[in-house]
């Protein structure tokens, strides 16, 4: 067993199978209501339209840029496997197509960079960033690199 396959995997339900079926093709889609006049976007994924009640939905590709939002560097790692890769982050991005929605994740160097890859010290509120994809426990998950390292 690798150390990706200790760490958290995602476990897609319904509504946010299509989530996960996206960003193993790297694209990063939001879900949006898909009736006329309302395309409110959504996170997380879920049946109904918070905004005017609609089941009808689609899944809207976004930019993937972004800026953190905020971050935390967790001391003591609550979790085994985290524990030999401290320091670690763990960032909220608020995405720059949909000021509203913020998605979890780890700053990183690279796609495939383990979570420690990135600095303490280079974390900024307000850093802009983009998306990358890993594979991580066969599942294609969000991270974030700086858009100017």
């Amino acid at each position: 067993m690798t150390r990706s396959d200790t760490l958290l995997s995602p476990i897609a339900d319904d509504d946010g199978a299509p989530f996960w079926e996206y960003a193993s093709r790297g694209e990063l889609r939001i879900q949006a209501c898909a009736r006329p006049g309302c395309g409110e976007l959504r996170f997380p994924p879920r049946p109904c339209c918070p905004h005017c009640q609609s089941f009808d939905s689609e899944w809207v590709r976004m930019s993937g840029r972004g800026r953190i939002w905020s971050y935390v560097v967790p001391h003591p790692p609550l979790l085994p496997a985290y524990a030999e890769l401290a320091p670690y982050n763990a960032v909220l991005v608020e995405l720059a197509d949909a000021p509203r929605i913020r998605l979890a994740g780890n700053l990183v160097s690279g796609p495939d960079a383990p979570l420690n890859s990135v600095p303490p010290e280079r974390l900024r509120i307000g850093a802009k960033v983009q998306v990358v994809f890993a594979h991580v426990g066969g599942v294609a998950v969000p991270r974030w690199v700086l858009e100017r390292p």
